[in-house]
Protein backbone atom coordinates (compact mmCIF):
# COMPACT_ATOMS: atom_id res chain seq x y z
CA UNK A 1 0.00 0.00 0.00
CA UNK A 2 2.72 1.97 1.38
CA UNK A 3 4.71 1.39 -2.13
CA UNK A 4 1.55 2.40 -3.99
CA UNK A 5 0.99 5.58 -2.36
CA UNK A 6 4.86 6.97 -3.24
CA UNK A 7 4.16 5.35 -6.39
CA UNK A 8 1.12 7.76 -7.72
CA UNK A 9 3.17 10.88 -5.36
CA UNK A 10 5.79 10.54 -8.09
CA UNK A 11 3.48 10.37 -11.11
CA UNK A 12 1.49 13.11 -10.11
CA UNK A 13 4.53 15.45 -9.59
CA UNK A 14 6.34 14.62 -13.02
CA UNK A 15 2.80 15.22 -14.07
CA UNK A 16 2.46 18.36 -12.16
CA UNK A 17 6.11 19.39 -13.54
CA UNK A 18 5.22 19.10 -17.12
CA UNK A 19 1.79 19.93 -16.70
CA UNK A 20 0.43 22.09 -19.89
CA UNK A 21 1.62 25.48 -20.30
CA UNK A 22 -1.44 28.00 -20.62
CA UNK A 23 -0.80 30.10 -23.87
CA UNK A 24 -2.41 33.55 -24.44
CA UNK A 25 -2.76 34.06 -27.76
CA UNK A 26 0.42 31.98 -28.85
CA UNK A 27 2.40 33.33 -25.92
CA UNK A 28 3.47 30.85 -23.26
CA UNK A 29 2.41 32.67 -20.22
CA UNK A 30 4.90 31.35 -17.61
CA UNK A 31 5.32 31.32 -13.54
CA UNK A 32 7.87 30.65 -10.83
CA UNK A 33 6.38 27.17 -11.04
CA UNK A 34 6.59 25.99 -14.74
CA UNK A 35 9.19 28.78 -16.19
CA UNK A 36 12.75 26.34 -15.48
CA UNK A 37 10.22 23.70 -17.69
CA UNK A 38 9.24 25.84 -20.63
CA UNK A 39 12.88 26.76 -20.99
CA UNK A 40 14.60 23.20 -20.32
CA UNK A 41 11.60 21.57 -22.88
CA UNK A 42 12.51 24.48 -25.64
CA UNK A 43 15.82 25.18 -27.29
CA UNK A 44 15.21 28.93 -28.14
CA UNK A 45 12.46 31.03 -26.06
CA UNK A 46 12.29 34.23 -25.84
CA UNK A 47 11.00 35.94 -22.56
CA UNK A 48 9.15 39.20 -22.15
CA UNK A 49 8.96 40.18 -18.35
CA UNK A 50 6.10 42.73 -18.22
CA UNK A 51 4.00 44.86 -15.61
CA UNK A 52 0.43 45.17 -16.24
CA UNK A 53 0.36 48.95 -16.24
CA UNK A 54 3.57 49.74 -18.56
CA UNK A 55 2.29 51.72 -21.48
CA UNK A 56 5.65 50.18 -23.35
CA UNK A 57 4.40 47.13 -22.33
CA UNK A 58 0.70 47.46 -24.00
CA UNK A 59 2.18 48.66 -26.99
CA UNK A 60 4.30 45.68 -27.04
CA UNK A 61 0.95 43.23 -26.84
CA UNK A 62 0.25 42.97 -30.31
CA UNK A 63 3.07 43.12 -31.96
CA UNK A 64 4.27 40.20 -29.70
CA UNK A 65 1.28 38.30 -30.28
CA UNK A 66 1.61 38.42 -34.41
CA UNK A 67 5.47 37.67 -34.30
CA UNK A 68 4.23 34.30 -32.02
CA UNK A 69 1.37 33.20 -34.98
CA UNK A 70 4.31 34.03 -37.53
CA UNK A 71 7.10 31.71 -36.18
CA UNK A 72 3.90 28.98 -36.01
CA UNK A 73 3.24 29.68 -39.55
CA UNK A 74 6.83 29.71 -40.77
CA UNK A 75 7.08 26.16 -38.86
CA UNK A 76 9.90 27.59 -36.40
CA UNK A 77 11.04 26.09 -33.49
CA UNK A 78 11.26 29.43 -31.17
CA UNK A 79 8.86 30.21 -28.96
CA UNK A 80 7.46 33.40 -27.36
CA UNK A 81 7.02 33.60 -23.65
CA UNK A 82 6.06 36.59 -21.30
CA UNK A 83 6.23 36.80 -17.19
CA UNK A 84 4.17 39.15 -14.87
CA UNK A 85 7.13 40.32 -12.92
CA UNK A 86 4.95 42.34 -10.68
CA UNK A 87 3.70 38.95 -10.11
CA UNK A 88 6.71 36.70 -10.55
CA UNK A 89 9.25 39.16 -8.75
CA UNK A 90 11.23 36.18 -7.68
CA UNK A 91 11.77 35.73 -11.65
CA UNK A 92 12.16 39.60 -12.22
CA UNK A 93 15.19 39.33 -9.54
CA UNK A 94 16.78 36.17 -10.78
CA UNK A 95 16.76 37.92 -14.26
CA UNK A 96 17.94 41.15 -13.22
CA UNK A 97 15.04 42.72 -14.49
CA UNK A 98 15.30 46.44 -13.36
CA UNK A 99 12.43 48.15 -16.34
CA UNK A 100 9.20 46.72 -18.32
CA UNK A 101 9.29 45.57 -20.57
CA UNK A 102 12.43 43.57 -20.29
CA UNK A 103 13.19 40.76 -23.22
CA UNK A 104 15.51 37.88 -22.64
CA UNK A 105 16.82 34.88 -25.28
CA UNK A 106 17.14 31.95 -23.59
CA UNK A 107 19.14 29.05 -26.00
CA UNK A 108 18.62 26.05 -23.93
CA UNK A 109 17.88 27.41 -20.74
CA UNK A 110 20.84 30.07 -20.95
CA UNK A 111 19.90 33.53 -20.72
CA UNK A 112 21.07 36.34 -23.11
CA UNK A 113 20.00 39.99 -23.73
CA UNK A 114 17.48 40.85 -26.65
CA UNK A 115 19.00 43.29 -29.24
CA UNK A 116 16.33 43.46 -31.90
CA UNK A 117 13.26 45.80 -32.57
CA UNK A 118 9.69 46.16 -31.08
CA UNK A 119 7.78 45.45 -34.21
CA UNK A 120 6.52 41.73 -35.15
CA UNK A 121 8.72 41.71 -38.34
CA UNK A 122 12.15 43.17 -36.21
CA UNK A 123 11.42 40.01 -33.31
CA UNK A 124 11.05 37.26 -35.95
CA UNK A 125 13.77 38.51 -37.90
CA UNK A 126 15.98 38.70 -34.94
CA UNK A 127 15.22 35.26 -33.54
CA UNK A 128 15.40 34.00 -37.45
CA UNK A 129 18.74 35.00 -37.21
CA UNK A 130 19.59 33.25 -33.52
CA UNK A 131 17.74 30.31 -34.08
CA UNK A 132 19.11 29.61 -37.55
CA UNK A 133 21.92 29.61 -40.17
CA UNK A 134 23.69 33.31 -40.43
CA UNK A 135 22.45 33.67 -44.08
CA UNK A 136 20.29 30.93 -45.74
CA UNK A 137 21.57 28.92 -48.90
CA UNK A 138 19.93 30.29 -52.07
CA UNK A 139 17.98 28.80 -54.60
CA UNK A 140 16.10 31.48 -57.72
CA UNK A 141 12.89 30.33 -55.55
CA UNK A 142 14.09 30.76 -51.93
CA UNK A 143 15.70 34.23 -53.10
CA UNK A 144 12.94 35.67 -55.05
CA UNK A 145 10.64 34.57 -52.15
CA UNK A 146 12.86 35.49 -49.11
CA UNK A 147 13.26 39.29 -51.65
CA UNK A 148 9.43 39.35 -52.28
CA UNK A 149 8.62 38.70 -47.92
CA UNK A 150 11.18 41.49 -46.85
CA UNK A 151 11.75 44.95 -47.64
CA UNK A 152 15.59 44.71 -47.09
CA UNK A 153 17.58 41.21 -47.49
CA UNK A 154 21.33 40.93 -48.19
CA UNK A 155 22.83 38.29 -51.02
CA UNK A 156 25.77 37.40 -50.92
CA UNK A 157 26.56 35.53 -54.49
CA UNK A 158 30.12 33.74 -55.04
CA UNK A 159 31.81 31.21 -56.96
CA UNK A 160 32.60 29.21 -54.15
CA UNK A 161 31.00 29.21 -50.92
CA UNK A 162 33.89 28.28 -48.90
CA UNK A 163 35.81 31.15 -50.14
CA UNK A 164 37.49 33.42 -47.93
CA UNK A 165 35.35 36.19 -49.21
CA UNK A 166 32.20 33.83 -48.07
CA UNK A 167 33.52 33.65 -45.16
CA UNK A 168 34.21 37.24 -44.32
CA UNK A 169 30.36 37.62 -45.29
CA UNK A 170 29.30 34.97 -43.44
CA UNK A 171 31.10 36.63 -40.27
CA UNK A 172 28.99 40.07 -41.31
CA UNK A 173 25.96 38.24 -41.21
CA UNK A 174 26.11 36.86 -38.04
CA UNK A 175 26.53 40.36 -36.73
CA UNK A 176 23.51 41.57 -38.05
CA UNK A 177 20.53 40.92 -36.13
CA UNK A 178 17.79 42.93 -37.96
CA UNK A 179 18.38 42.02 -42.05
CA UNK A 180 17.96 38.76 -42.96
CA UNK A 181 20.98 37.45 -44.93
CA UNK A 182 21.22 34.81 -48.37
CA UNK A 183 24.34 32.86 -49.71
CA UNK A 184 24.81 30.76 -53.12
CA UNK A 185 27.17 29.82 -55.35
CA UNK A 186 24.43 28.54 -57.84
CA UNK A 187 24.92 30.23 -61.11
CA UNK A 188 21.05 30.75 -62.02
CA UNK A 189 20.83 32.89 -59.38
CA UNK A 190 23.84 35.12 -59.57
CA UNK A 191 22.07 35.61 -63.17
CA UNK A 192 18.69 36.32 -61.64
CA UNK A 193 20.63 39.23 -60.18
CA UNK A 194 22.85 40.35 -63.01
CA UNK A 195 25.71 40.61 -61.06
CA UNK A 196 29.36 38.87 -61.22
CA UNK A 197 30.46 36.15 -58.91
CA UNK A 198 31.55 37.30 -55.82
CA UNK A 199 29.22 40.53 -55.44
CA UNK A 200 27.01 41.53 -52.41
CA UNK A 201 23.77 42.17 -53.63
CA UNK A 202 21.41 44.77 -51.41
CA UNK A 203 17.23 44.45 -52.34
CA UNK A 204 14.72 46.60 -51.36
CA UNK A 205 11.78 47.94 -51.98
CA UNK A 206 12.47 51.96 -52.25
CA UNK A 207 14.74 54.10 -53.57
CA UNK A 208 16.90 52.52 -55.93
CA UNK A 209 15.80 48.79 -55.16
CA UNK A 210 19.38 47.52 -55.38
CA UNK A 211 23.21 48.36 -54.35
CA UNK A 212 26.19 46.18 -55.00
CA UNK A 213 29.52 45.91 -53.01
CA UNK A 214 32.51 43.62 -54.99
CA UNK A 215 33.15 40.94 -52.18
CA UNK A 216 36.72 41.10 -52.96
CA UNK A 217 38.83 42.83 -50.66
CA UNK A 218 36.31 43.64 -48.12
CA UNK A 219 36.19 42.98 -45.01
CA UNK A 220 33.64 42.80 -41.94
CA UNK A 221 33.65 46.30 -41.35
CA UNK A 222 33.31 47.39 -45.13
CA UNK A 223 30.28 44.75 -45.24
CA UNK A 224 28.64 46.57 -42.13
CA UNK A 225 29.09 50.04 -43.75
CA UNK A 226 27.79 49.37 -46.96
CA UNK A 227 24.67 47.62 -45.43
CA UNK A 228 24.50 50.44 -43.23
CA UNK A 229 24.72 53.01 -45.82
CA UNK A 230 22.11 51.75 -47.46
CA UNK A 231 19.42 49.63 -45.84
CA UNK A 232 17.02 53.26 -45.45
CA UNK A 233 15.14 54.98 -47.72
CA UNK A 234 16.98 58.48 -48.43
CA UNK A 235 14.62 60.13 -46.32
CA UNK A 236 12.38 58.35 -43.50
CA UNK A 237 9.61 59.29 -42.10
CA UNK A 238 10.10 59.26 -37.98
CA UNK A 239 7.31 57.16 -36.96
CA UNK A 240 6.57 55.19 -33.91
CA UNK A 241 7.49 52.26 -35.95
CA UNK A 242 10.60 53.80 -37.62
CA UNK A 243 12.24 55.38 -34.50
CA UNK A 244 13.54 52.00 -33.53
CA UNK A 245 15.56 51.39 -37.12
CA UNK A 246 16.56 55.48 -37.08
CA UNK A 247 17.62 55.97 -33.70
CA UNK A 248 18.82 52.01 -32.88
CA UNK A 249 21.41 52.38 -36.15
CA UNK A 250 24.87 52.61 -36.89
CA UNK A 251 24.54 56.49 -38.36
CA UNK A 252 23.83 58.81 -35.35
CA UNK A 253 23.83 62.57 -37.35
CA UNK A 254 20.35 63.01 -38.09
CA UNK A 255 18.73 66.39 -40.05
CA UNK A 256 15.14 66.47 -38.76
CA UNK A 257 12.80 68.34 -41.45
CA UNK A 258 10.12 69.50 -39.66
CA UNK A 259 6.50 69.81 -41.73
CA UNK A 260 2.82 69.69 -42.32
CA UNK A 261 2.22 66.89 -44.99
CA UNK A 262 -1.05 68.81 -45.85
CA UNK A 263 0.72 71.98 -46.45
CA UNK A 264 1.00 73.55 -50.08
CA UNK A 265 4.72 73.45 -49.48
CA UNK A 266 5.32 70.21 -49.00
CA UNK A 267 5.81 68.46 -52.02
CA UNK A 268 8.19 70.99 -53.31
CA UNK A 269 10.30 71.56 -50.28
CA UNK A 270 10.32 67.37 -49.99
CA UNK A 271 11.82 67.17 -53.50
CA UNK A 272 14.45 69.68 -52.07
CA UNK A 273 15.35 67.90 -48.99
CA UNK A 274 15.06 64.08 -50.69
CA UNK A 275 17.81 65.78 -53.48
CA UNK A 276 19.99 66.96 -50.60
CA UNK A 277 19.92 63.72 -48.50
CA UNK A 278 21.71 61.94 -51.33
CA UNK A 279 25.34 63.24 -51.33
CA UNK A 280 25.31 61.87 -47.34
CA UNK A 281 24.04 58.63 -46.93
CA UNK A 282 25.80 56.32 -44.80
CA UNK A 283 26.80 59.95 -42.62
CA UNK A 284 23.82 61.21 -42.09
CA UNK A 285 20.16 60.11 -41.87
CA UNK A 286 17.44 62.87 -43.16
CA UNK A 287 14.06 62.62 -41.22
CA UNK A 288 11.04 64.77 -41.70
CA UNK A 289 8.02 64.76 -39.24
CA UNK A 290 4.60 65.51 -40.28
CA UNK A 291 3.28 68.54 -37.65
CA UNK A 292 0.26 67.81 -38.01
CA UNK A 293 0.35 64.33 -36.23
CA UNK A 294 -0.37 64.72 -32.23
CA UNK A 295 2.44 62.21 -31.64
CA UNK A 296 4.78 64.61 -32.69
CA UNK A 297 3.72 67.60 -30.60
CA UNK A 298 6.17 66.90 -28.13
CA UNK A 299 9.11 66.52 -30.19
CA UNK A 300 8.08 69.98 -31.33
CA UNK A 301 7.93 71.14 -27.51
CA UNK A 302 11.62 69.17 -27.06
CA UNK A 303 13.48 71.78 -30.33
CA UNK A 304 11.44 74.76 -28.79
CA UNK A 305 9.70 74.99 -32.20
CA UNK A 306 5.83 76.62 -33.06
CA UNK A 307 3.80 75.19 -35.79
CA UNK A 308 4.24 79.09 -37.28
CA UNK A 309 7.38 78.46 -37.36
CA UNK A 310 7.85 74.83 -40.02
CA UNK A 311 8.62 73.41 -42.15
CA UNK A 312 12.14 74.10 -41.02
CA UNK A 313 14.89 71.95 -39.74
CA UNK A 314 17.69 71.20 -37.16
CA UNK A 315 20.27 68.53 -36.85
CA UNK A 316 21.29 66.39 -34.30
CA UNK A 317 24.14 64.12 -33.20
CA UNK A 318 23.47 60.94 -31.33
CA UNK A 319 26.42 60.21 -27.99
CA UNK A 320 26.22 59.95 -24.62
CA UNK A 321 24.10 62.95 -25.20
CA UNK A 322 21.77 64.59 -27.93
CA UNK A 323 23.67 68.02 -29.17
CA UNK A 324 20.94 70.38 -31.63
CA UNK A 325 22.09 72.46 -34.33
CA UNK A 326 19.70 74.97 -35.80
CA UNK A 327 20.83 76.16 -39.72
CA UNK A 328 22.16 79.72 -39.89
CA UNK A 329 18.99 80.30 -42.43
CA UNK A 330 15.07 80.17 -42.92
CA UNK A 331 16.21 78.40 -46.67
CA UNK A 332 15.21 74.80 -47.43
CA UNK A 333 16.80 74.36 -51.18
CA UNK A 334 19.05 71.95 -51.65
CA UNK A 335 22.09 73.86 -51.60
CA UNK A 336 21.48 75.33 -48.40
CA UNK A 337 20.32 72.04 -46.77
CA UNK A 338 23.60 70.47 -47.89
CA UNK A 339 25.79 73.29 -47.09
CA UNK A 340 24.40 73.07 -43.19
CA UNK A 341 24.83 69.14 -42.88
CA UNK A 342 28.46 69.66 -44.31
CA UNK A 343 29.11 72.66 -41.97
CA UNK A 344 27.95 70.16 -39.16
CA UNK A 345 29.88 67.65 -39.87
CA UNK A 346 33.03 69.76 -40.46
CA UNK A 347 32.73 71.29 -37.20
CA UNK A 348 31.78 74.81 -38.66
CA UNK A 349 28.19 75.67 -36.48
CA UNK A 350 28.79 75.38 -32.60
CA UNK A 351 25.48 73.77 -30.62
CA UNK A 352 22.42 75.50 -30.57
CA UNK A 353 20.94 76.08 -26.96
CA UNK A 354 17.63 77.54 -26.13
CA UNK A 355 17.13 80.35 -24.13
CA UNK A 356 13.74 82.50 -23.42
CA UNK A 357 14.09 86.29 -22.58
CA UNK A 358 14.86 86.62 -18.77
CA UNK A 359 11.64 88.08 -17.42
CA UNK A 360 11.51 90.87 -15.64
CA UNK A 361 9.83 89.14 -12.56
CA UNK A 362 12.42 86.37 -12.34
CA UNK A 363 13.28 87.10 -8.96
CA UNK A 364 9.71 88.36 -7.61
CA UNK A 365 8.58 85.28 -5.75
CA UNK A 366 10.39 82.87 -3.46
CA UNK A 367 10.66 80.99 -6.28
CA UNK A 368 13.31 82.20 -8.49
CA UNK A 369 12.97 82.08 -12.54
CA UNK A 370 16.28 80.80 -14.50
CA UNK A 371 16.54 81.18 -18.32
CA UNK A 372 19.56 80.08 -20.19
CA UNK A 373 21.05 83.61 -20.12
CA UNK A 374 20.16 84.12 -16.26
CA UNK A 375 21.34 80.66 -15.13
CA UNK A 376 25.54 81.30 -14.70
CA UNK A 377 24.65 83.95 -12.56
CA UNK A 378 21.99 82.43 -10.54
CA UNK A 379 22.84 78.83 -9.95
CA UNK A 380 26.32 78.87 -10.06
CA UNK A 381 26.76 82.07 -7.21
CA UNK A 382 29.81 80.69 -5.09
CA UNK A 383 28.04 82.01 -1.80
CA UNK A 384 24.63 80.50 -2.27
CA UNK A 385 23.23 77.17 -2.32
CA UNK A 386 21.20 76.80 -5.08
CA UNK A 387 18.49 73.47 -5.87
CA UNK A 388 16.62 73.79 -8.92
CA UNK A 389 14.07 72.18 -10.90
CA UNK A 390 14.17 71.72 -14.40
CA UNK A 391 10.36 71.36 -15.53
CA UNK A 392 8.34 70.33 -18.16
CA UNK A 393 4.91 72.59 -18.96
CA UNK A 394 3.90 69.15 -19.70
CA UNK A 395 4.75 66.77 -16.94
CA UNK A 396 2.51 65.74 -14.93
CA UNK A 397 4.78 65.22 -11.66
CA UNK A 398 6.08 68.75 -12.09
CA UNK A 399 2.72 70.04 -11.72
CA UNK A 400 2.36 67.96 -8.59
CA UNK A 401 5.26 69.30 -7.63
CA UNK A 402 4.63 72.48 -7.76
CA UNK A 403 2.70 73.31 -4.36
CA UNK A 404 5.44 71.48 -2.65
CA UNK A 405 8.37 73.55 -4.24
CA UNK A 406 6.35 77.01 -4.03
CA UNK A 407 6.24 75.76 -0.03
CA UNK A 408 9.84 74.86 0.40
CA UNK A 409 11.09 78.25 -1.14
CA UNK A 410 8.61 79.99 0.88
CA UNK A 411 10.08 78.26 4.23
CA UNK A 412 13.82 79.66 3.04
CA UNK A 413 12.73 82.91 1.42
CA UNK A 414 15.24 84.87 4.12
CA UNK A 415 17.71 82.96 4.21
CA UNK A 416 19.85 84.66 1.99
CA UNK A 417 22.65 81.52 1.39
CA UNK A 418 19.95 79.12 -0.09
CA UNK A 419 18.06 79.52 -3.57
CA UNK A 420 15.09 77.52 -4.42
CA UNK A 421 14.46 78.02 -8.46
CA UNK A 422 12.88 76.31 -11.67
CA UNK A 423 13.61 76.64 -15.14
CA UNK A 424 11.51 75.49 -18.27
CA UNK A 425 14.08 72.77 -19.73
CA UNK A 426 11.93 72.79 -22.97
CA UNK A 427 12.70 76.44 -23.86
CA UNK A 428 16.23 76.44 -21.81
CA UNK A 429 19.41 74.74 -22.60
CA UNK A 430 22.49 74.67 -20.62
CA UNK A 431 25.51 73.24 -22.09
CA UNK A 432 26.60 71.59 -19.01
CA UNK A 433 23.16 70.75 -17.56
CA UNK A 434 22.05 67.62 -19.75
CA UNK A 435 18.62 66.82 -18.68
CA UNK A 436 16.50 63.20 -19.73
CA UNK A 437 13.70 63.17 -17.88
CA UNK A 438 11.11 65.37 -15.72
CA UNK A 439 11.31 66.60 -13.39
CA UNK A 440 14.88 66.57 -12.69
CA UNK A 441 16.51 68.22 -9.56
CA UNK A 442 20.17 69.40 -8.78
CA UNK A 443 21.80 70.74 -5.98
CA UNK A 444 24.44 73.76 -7.41
CA UNK A 445 26.46 74.20 -3.82
CA UNK A 446 28.23 77.33 -2.59
CA UNK A 447 31.96 77.52 -3.50
CA UNK A 448 31.49 76.17 -6.48
CA UNK A 449 31.30 72.17 -5.26
CA UNK A 450 30.31 69.35 -7.51
CA UNK A 451 26.83 69.41 -8.48
CA UNK A 452 24.55 66.88 -6.53
CA UNK A 453 21.54 64.99 -8.38
CA UNK A 454 18.15 64.57 -5.74
CA UNK A 455 16.92 61.84 -6.25
CA UNK A 456 15.14 61.33 -2.89
CA UNK A 457 11.66 61.74 -1.69
CA UNK A 458 9.38 64.15 -3.24
CA UNK A 459 8.30 65.94 0.21
CA UNK A 460 8.73 69.36 1.83
CA UNK A 461 10.64 67.10 4.87
CA UNK A 462 13.01 65.65 1.99
CA UNK A 463 13.88 68.67 0.28
CA UNK A 464 14.07 70.59 3.85
CA UNK A 465 16.24 68.18 5.18
CA UNK A 466 18.35 68.17 2.07
CA UNK A 467 18.59 71.95 1.73
CA UNK A 468 19.81 72.15 5.30
CA UNK A 469 22.91 69.49 5.51
CA UNK A 470 24.42 71.05 2.18
CA UNK A 471 23.09 68.49 0.13
CA UNK A 472 24.45 65.94 1.97
CA UNK A 473 21.44 63.71 3.68
CA UNK A 474 18.30 62.77 2.03
CA UNK A 475 19.52 62.84 -1.97
CA UNK A 476 18.59 59.55 -1.93
CA UNK A 477 19.83 56.63 -4.48
CA UNK A 478 21.78 57.47 -7.18
CA UNK A 479 20.25 58.45 -10.73
CA UNK A 480 20.85 55.34 -12.74
CA UNK A 481 19.32 53.04 -9.79
CA UNK A 482 16.37 54.65 -10.27
CA UNK A 483 15.28 55.32 -13.87
CA UNK A 484 15.46 52.77 -15.34
CA UNK A 485 12.24 51.25 -13.95
CA UNK A 486 9.27 52.67 -15.71
CA UNK A 487 6.70 53.37 -12.82
CA UNK A 488 3.25 52.84 -12.80
CA UNK A 489 0.79 55.08 -14.69
CA UNK A 490 0.02 57.99 -12.86
CA UNK A 491 2.74 56.96 -10.47
CA UNK A 492 5.62 56.87 -12.36
CA UNK A 493 8.61 59.60 -10.39
CA UNK A 494 9.38 60.87 -14.19
CA UNK A 495 8.46 61.54 -17.37
CA UNK A 496 10.64 61.12 -20.26
CA UNK A 497 11.61 64.10 -23.20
Amino acid sequence: MQFHLLALCFIASVAFVHAEIEEDEGVLVLKTDNFDAAVADNEFVLVEFYAPWCGHCKALAPEYVKAAATLVEEGLTAKLGKVDATIETELGEKFGVRGYPTLKFFRNGVPSEYAGGRQAADIVAWLKKKTGPAAATLTVESAKALAEAEDVVVFGLFADVESDEAKVFLEAAAGNDELPFGISADAAVIAEYGVEANTIVLLKKFDEGKNTLAAAGADVAAIKDFVSSNQLPTVIEFTQQSAQKIFGGEVKNHLLLFISKASEAYQATFEQYKAAATDFKGKVLFIYIDIDDDDNQRILEFFGLKIDECPTVRYITLGEDMVKYKPPTADLTTEALQAFAQSVLDGKIKPHLMSEDIPEDWDALPVKVLVAANFEAVAKDDTKDVLVEFYAPWCGHCKQLVPIWDELAENFKDNEAIVVAKMDSTANEIEDVKIQSFPTIKFFPKGGGEVVDYNGERTLEGFTKFLESGGKEGAGPSEEEEEEFEEPEGEDSHDEL
